[in-house]
């Protein structure tokens, strides 16, 4: 009988996978803390938290009772004239810790949906307050904002959205505000103001991730969103991978003075257990859609919206994030990601280390950096899971982003394994790629 990948291989198509070249899948079949375990026994550190979406470790049993509880009382209801419990619940609890001007919630389904009600919301404002003209976005030139048409027209054109380039809207970008670039960003923000009539600024806050975990200063993003503000435009911010304490505080937004006028969640909602998507506004854009004409109405939702057990499940997860014990796990993984990236900064193979909160992203050096398709991308891959430890590098930047619950000494196999990956950069320009990797005991 075939195992459990190779059953796979003959009926699944799998996410940024090239299937022709891709090795079988690893069959997990259950999940502990931070810990993945594989059919065969094996162990693996879920280190970049299953995509970002892990917050408290797999299997809590907290959510999971959460979760059981509600799948015996209400699995599902549609959410057009009718609610329940944990919609209402979740959407106070997140209005009670995000910024205080924003005033309603929207579900969805994920993060590119939360992106898409946003976009949609935000040009619709416009329109019902008789500015139709004003529908023109503006992105980061290097950011990522999720792979539906909309989340992928306010995306960095790239060989993600190459197919599809002319069926996406245009956008305008403006680099980065790096440091060293925040005053070219700015300039080139006002231009696009005074030549467009702009209707939303969409970024990811602090951090771009799949750009490589690209960071900047919260300065520069407070100039941005004023100098947006005053021209009359509205501010996205796309906390998908950054909310739920990911940059040291439970939004990066809690870094601003000015404050967006729309957030987009998801990953983290759910503390990594189930589908859930949530856009939420101030409470002036929610009454621009207030009219006793229907068409005025906002005509978005999906079969899914508020899922009463993906709400259950985020609920438990933002009560166990707003525990003490959650937050000193952030600041101590926060601590040791300080100190390792200052033990590696300025060695050689090391282009740059940046870390922010519980996030870590180390940038190797080599002929051939700065790509997502770098040879080194499969070498550092395979040499992880060689010694128990999940890591999915974006090219030559390797990125930590653990649940919370890691423990130092977990922490510390995954500084060991970047170390290796630095030695392997170090190797003689004329030896062969890596073929074989020494495996480290994972059952002990």
């Amino acid at each position: 009988m075939p195992n459990l990948a190779e059953r796979d291989a003959a009926v699944l198509w799998h996410p940024y996978t090239q299937m022709q070249t891709a090795p079988l899948p690893i069959a997990v079949v259950g999940g502990e803390g931070a810990w993945l375990i594989a059919d065969d026994g094996r162990r693996y550190l879920d280190a970049v938290a299953s995509w970002w979406v892990n917050l408290h470790g797999h299997a809590h049993p907290v959510i999971a009772r959460r979760v059981g509880e509600q799948l015996q009382q209400l699995a599902h209801v549609m959410f057009a004239g009718f609610t329940h419990a944990p919609a209402v619940e979740l959407a106070e609890g997140l209005l009670g810790v995000l910024p205080p001007n924003q005033r309603r919630v929207f579900y969805s389904d994920n993060g590119a949906t939360a992106i898409e009600v946003a976009l949609k919301m935000a040009v619709q404002y416009f329109y019902h307050r008789g500015q139709p003209e004003r529908r023109t976005l503006v992105a980061f030139r290097d950011s990522y904002h999720g792979d539906t048409f909309g989340a992928m027209a306010v995306s960095a054109r790239s060989a993600f959205t190459a197919p599809f380039a002319e069926l996406l809207f245009d956008v305008q970008y403006i680099d980065v505000p790096v440091p060293g670039r925040e005053a070219a960003a700015l300039a080139q923000l006002d231009a696009i103001l005074q030549q467009h009539a702009v209707a939303a600024f969409i970024f990811e806050p602090l951090v771009l991730g799949t750009a490589g975990m690209v960071m900047y200063e919260p300065a520069a993003l407070d100039a941005l969103i004023r100098r947006c503000h005053a021209a009359g435009a509205l501010c996205i911010a796309d906390e998908v991978m950054t909310g739920f304490g990911r940059t040291g505080r439970l939004f990066a937004a809690d870094f601003l003075t000015e404050q967006p006028d729309l957030f987009c969640l998801s990953k983290g909602l759910t503390g990594g257990t189930m589908a859930l998507g949530a856009t939420t506004c101030t409470a002036a854009i929610y009454e621009a859609f207030l009219s006793e004409d229907r068409a005025r109405t906002f005509f978005h939702g999906h079969s899914y919206t508020a899922n009463p057990v993906a709400c259950a499940a985020g609920l438990a997860s933002l009560e166990l994030l707003l525990t003490p014990e959650s937050a000193a796990d952030r600041a101590r993984i926060e601590a040791r990601h300080a100190a390792f990236a200052g033990e590696l900064r300025g060695q050689p193979g090391i282009r740059a280390v940046r870390q922010r909160g519980t996030i870590l992203a180390v940038e190797f050096g080599a002929a051939d950096t700065s790509s997502y398709f770098s040879r080194l991308r499969d070498e550092f891959y395979a040499l992880g899971l060689a010694r128990g430890v999940v890591l999915r590098p974006l090219g030559n930047i390797v990125y930590v982003l653990p649940p919370y619950c890691m423990q130092d000494d977990e922490l510390a196999l995954v500084y060991e394994v970047l170390r290796a990956m630095r030695a392997l950069v170090l190797r003689p320009a004329d030896a062969p790629a890596a073929t074989h990797l020494p495996e480290f005991p994972l059952n002990d």
